[in-house]
């Protein structure tokens, strides 16, 4: 009997160690089993992985500035949010994009495109693509990153897209097959690559061009075979992507400055932590410096390699003529940009 007894009292030892040292599930993963990340930090915030899209090569600086995103968020967020970069158009043209952002589809979290893209949306997005609006790159940052613009781009977050921070695309120019633009006498009836964006294509048709969109990941085949005479672009643009190997003329009219819109869609930013959010602005406003300086930079640089490497006759032409054609444009846009805007743009352009 007292073996018995002894032998009961063994496996009662036994059982209650195993099961005091039972492991406690893992809080946050499913009946304790390793999440198979070890380095992700729960306090930070959940798991997320952010994509994005952009219409141009991984050359081009916006590509350039989303690596620099990419580095800084997956250092600073600890493992819980991961960034995939797709350029050159792979999840669709500019317009696509930014739908793709409207609609919620999920094929896209961040879109890095021309603030006058999202126009399709919110007219007024387009204000700072006006023709001949600013001097130089300090002046055009300076008007992307004041109060006015804060403004309009509060007005699309109730379409699914919050602006982050502002890259900067250059001021854009026209190149051509066969023609060299001089004057705007020389643009009439060309056949002019565009974005499909209103504010570039009147202002291309006030120039006596005749503007067609298409995609940017089609425009180098469509000027290799001659479809288009001519497409317009900035500086960095056109050398990163080639465009010189199909194009014979440069004119450097500098018509539209393209600020870049770091746009996240709103439903992605909801599903951040706090935590999470501040990291992604604050890389945003980061990979915005890089992104400028680099652009500068590339400008400055890429116009004599466009005439050096790429064998383009690179024409300076008076711009005079070009700014007194352009002129009626904002009169076209004045019902969409509305008085209280058009008034605001001409006191911020009389203070600076």
């Amino acid at each position: 009997m007292k073996k018995v007894f002894a032998l009961m009292i063994c496996a009662t030892l036994i059982f209650t160690t195993c099961a005091c040292t039972k492991q406690t599930p893992e809080e946050g993963t499913p009946n304790g089993q390793q999440s198979g990340a070890s380095e992700i930090d729960e306090a930070i915030g959940p798991e997320i992985t952010l994509k994005i899209g952009y219409s141009t090569s991984e050359e081009d600086p916006r590509g350039y500035a989303s690596e620099k995103f990419k580095e800084i968020v997956e250092e600073q967020a600890k493992g819980t949010i991961a960034v995939e970069i797709y350029p050159a158009g792979q999840l669709g043209s500019d317009a696509a994009l930014i739908e793709a952002l409207a609609i919620d589809s999920g094929t896209v979290d961040i879109v890095i495109s021309d603030a006058s893209n999202f126009a399709t949306y919110e007219p007024k997005m387009g204000i700072s693509a006006l023709p001949f609006l600013f001097k130089d790159f300090e002046d055009a940052w300076a008007f992307m990153d004041s109060d006015i613009v804060a403004e309009v781009e509060e007005s699309i977050i109730d379409d699914n897209m919050r602006v982050l921070s502002h890259f900067c695309n250059g001021f854009r120019c026209v190149t051509t097959s066969k023609v060299k633009v001089e004057s705007p006498k020389d643009m009439k009836g060309l056949l002019i690559r565009t974005p499909e964006n209103p504010v570039i294509m009147a202002t291309m048709r006030a120039l006596g061009a005749n503007p067609q969109p298409l995609g940017f990941s089609e425009v180098y085949m469509a000027l290799k075979q001659g479809t288009f005479d001519g497409q317009e672009n900035p500086i960095p643009v056109i050398y990163n992507n080639k465009l010189h190997e199909v194009q014979s003329y440069l004119s450097i009219t500098n018509h539209i400055y393209s600020g870049m819109c770091f746009t996240i869609a709103e439903s992605t930013w909801n599903k951040m932590s706090p935590a999470q959010q501040e990291i992604v602005t604050a890389a945003a406003k980061e990979a915005e410096v890089f992104n400028r300086d680099l652009n500068k930079k590339m400008t400055e640089e890429f116009i004599t390699k466009l005439e050096t490497e790429g064998g383009m006759t690179i024409i300076e032409p008076e711009l005079d003529p070009f700014i007194e054609a352009t002129k009626g444009v904002i009169a076209d846009f004045s019902d969409s940009y509305g008085k209280e805007l058009l008034d605001k743009l001409a006191k911020w352009q009389a203070n600076n």
